[in-house]
């Protein structure tokens, strides 16, 4: 896939959509405008959003909104899931199909209702005044279908009633808008995978990211709308397959050790030998997996994979299984919107490519946007007075309290109350249907019970690439509340999203993950690292090193991607791929498969060590030697020698000197 024509696309669409999503803004509500005499209700609310959020966060929502459907719609037209292409145009064409057909006097009924048809049919005989009258027939079209999708995909299809449709940009058939361009860069061959909805996003916000981080540079903090952008990471897919290969494919093949899914799993690493102690999974349907913070969904849509692989072995019908893996199996949590649309989206069109009826049962992905939720005191009390004290336990009351910053601390809240569902059925029973001012509160309450559900400790696999946020860059707000909840982890965000992803995984379930490699050696991790040697197995690592995400030019973080067993049972050595030493993401991947880059190490030794760090690669020698009792530091104080201060000021490069002042017969 040719990530760098996806880049130049995204970055373009961004500014040329913000640019004219603020023109059309203008223009609408300016005193006297068409729009306020014609759509009056929906001049108010935009007001009312752009009062609560501002007016540029309003510009940029809508301009992603109209990228996301377009790309989203072009991709559904490549692979046939649309019942007539809306944004593509067939072989010899260069309009796109529905308005083609439309100008033909042919319309597709359920995509376009008899209204809709009328006016654009007014448009097309020229009987209704526009200055360009195809473009207002194909926007009307566009709307449409929008709007027919939006019973498969509400969260990516929001029904379009409202000032959306008033800033949907102008003049997509030109030559060079968006929509054109993705018919350039969405190419057929790129669009046989999902994954290109991810690369589209993570270049999207790609801008706003650098802007993110110039700023931190001048030691301004992230703020919680900015963190999305911020921490963003598409990861590569080979890292992915690993993850969840050595995670869900592991689980799967302890329980069903003659299983033909090790066929498919090529970067599964085996073991000498199985473990005796693991977790018992009778079906497929037990299965949960989780991603606590899926961003596109790249991780779930790989998971997706392995599991239809899996219920085929087991029997299941294809027209059943992807309907079992959307309602049993995946979940994801995450507290950006725009990646919530487009994880439920790329599992969806995963569902899709299974089953071609798979949109007439509009089954929702569990997919969990994490949003800020508060109570007024007065407001809780009047709801307790209604519903009766008994359900009101301290620890459901502390939970309805624990969503207030969510957009801040998203999947690392850890929610006081563990079992939900049965408050959640006894709430939903009750009639609030003549208590019109509870019934907000009503909804609020269920939408925190279904958060805490998400959150809770129930999946047998746990896989990510969490955000990365060291405390330098931390707000006042997360960097307090770090402290107070996350001590021994508290020094970045993927650390302490370490010890939040074992908590949600069950007993002798699986963890997968890729973050920074810093957490294996630094002394700022040493109780975190310590308690994951005593408390858990590591059961297999690729220790990446920088270039491990070649596609964002360059990034020279140090990675690691792992798997853990959560349990201590665990006899097996931990198997070892050292790939810090090659310089693409590429010959890391190639190198991975090289033998003489493994190494077997016995967990134990590392807490021989002092600091106890995971060097897997060190000899049973030098091991042995650090385990004796002779020891430097048992003999003499240790501490530091000589040193400047401050180097920069004080020593000086050969190059740097005149030879005349330096003196050589010291």
């Amino acid at each position: 896939m040719d990530t760098s024509s996806l880049k130049s696309f995204a970055q373009n669409s961004r500014r040329r959509l913000i640019e004219q999503v603020t023109t059309k803004l203008k223009l609408i509500i300016s005193e006297g405008s068409a729009a306020r005499r014609e759509n009056p209700d929906a001049i108010r609310n935009l007001e009312k959003q752009i009062t609560k959020h501002g007016e540029q966060q309003v510009i940029e929502k809508n301009a992603y909104i109209w990228f996301n459907r377009l790309c989203a719609l072009r991709f559904m037209d490549v692979n046939s899931y649309t019942r007539i292409a809306v944004v593509s145009p067939k072989q010899d064409q260069t309009q796109p199909e529905i308005l083609v057909e439309a100008k033909s006097g042919y319309f597709d009924d359920s995509l376009s209702p008899k209204e809709t048809q009328d006016q654009v049919l007014s448009f097309i005989n020229r009987s209704s005044p526009s200055n360009n009258p195809e473009s207002e027939a194909y926007r009307l079209l566009v709307v449409a279908a929008c709007n027919y999708y939006h019973r498969a995909m509400p969260y990516l299809f929001a029904r379009i009633t409202n000032y959306t449709e008033l800033l949907m940009p102008d003049n997509l058939l030109s030559s060079g808008s968006v929509m054109r361009n993705a018919l350039e860069v969405m190419t057929d061959e790129s669009c046989k995978e999902v994954e290109i909805i991810g690369w589209l996003y993570q270049y999207y916000i790609s801008e706003k990211k650098d802007e993110v981080f110039a700023d931190l540079k001048k030691n301004k903090k992230i703020t919680p709308e900015n963190i999305p952008a911020a921490t963003q990471l598409f990861t590569p897919h080979w890292i992915v397959r690993y993850l969840t290969e050595n995670s869900l494919g592991r689980l799967w093949l302890l329980n069903n050790p003659n299983s033909k899914l090790i066929e498919r799993m090529d970067y599964y690493i085996k073991p000498d030998q199985n473990e005796e102690d693991y977790l018992r999974i009778s079906s497929p349907e037990e299965l949960k997996i989780c991603d606590p913070a899926c961003g596109s969904g790249h991780m779930l849509t790989y998971a997706f994979d392995l599991l239809y692989a899996i219920y085929e072995e087991e029997g299941y019908s294809s027209a059943e299984i992807p309907e079992k893996i959307l309602t049993h199996n995946l979940y994801g949590i995450e507290i950006d919107e725009r990646a919530r649309e487009l994880s439920a989206f790329a599992l969806t069109m995963k569902a899709r490519a299974k089953n071609q009826h798979f949109f007439q049962k509009q089954i929702q992905p569990n997919i969990c946007s994490l949003k800020n939720i508060h109570f007024d005191e007065d407001e809780l009390a009047e709801y307790t007075k209604f519903i009766g004290p008994d359900l009101f336990t301290d620890a459901f009351i502390d939970t309805l309290s624990q969503f207030e910053e969510t957009d801040n601390f998203g999947s690392l809240i850890q929610p006081k109350l563990k079992e939900t569902q049965e408050i959640i059925e006894a709430l939903k029973s009750k009639d609030l249907s003549g208590e019109l001012f509870l019934s907000s509160t009503h909804e609020k309450v269920l939408r925190v019970l279904k958060q805490a559900d998400y959150l809770s400790p129930k999946y047998h696999v746990v896989v990510a690439n969490p955000p990365y946020m060291g405390s330098k860059g931390m707000n006042k707000e997360l960097s307090a509340w770090a402290k107070e909840n996350y001590p021994d982890s508290k020094s970045d965000l993927f650390a302490m999203f370490m010890e939040r992803t074992l908590r949600l995984t069950v007993k002798a379930g699986f963890m997968g993950m890729i973050n920074q490699h810093a957490w294996m050696f630094l002394s700022s991790y040493e109780k975190l690292r310590k308690m994951i040697l005593k408390s858990h197995k590591i059961d297999t690592m690729a220790h990446l090193g920088t270039r491990a995400f070649d596609s964002i030019g360059g990034e020279v973080v140090q990675t690691t991607a792992f798997t853990l067993i959560k349990s201590s049972v665990a006899k097996q050595d931990g198997i070892y791929s050292r790939l810090v030493d090659f310089k693409s993401s590429s010959q890391k991947e190639l190198e991975f498969f090289n033998l003489e880059n493994r190494y077997k190490a016995k967990q134990e030794n590392f807490s021989k060590l002092p600091g106890s760090p995971i060097a897997y690669w060190l000899s049973k020698k030098i091991i042995s030697i650090y385990n004796s009792e002779n020891q430097l530091q048992n003999n003499a104080k240790i501490g530091v020698g000589l040193q400047t201060g401050d180097n920069q000021k004080f020593i000086r490069y050969w190059h740097e000197v005149e030879f005349k002042n330096i003196q050589f017969n010291t």
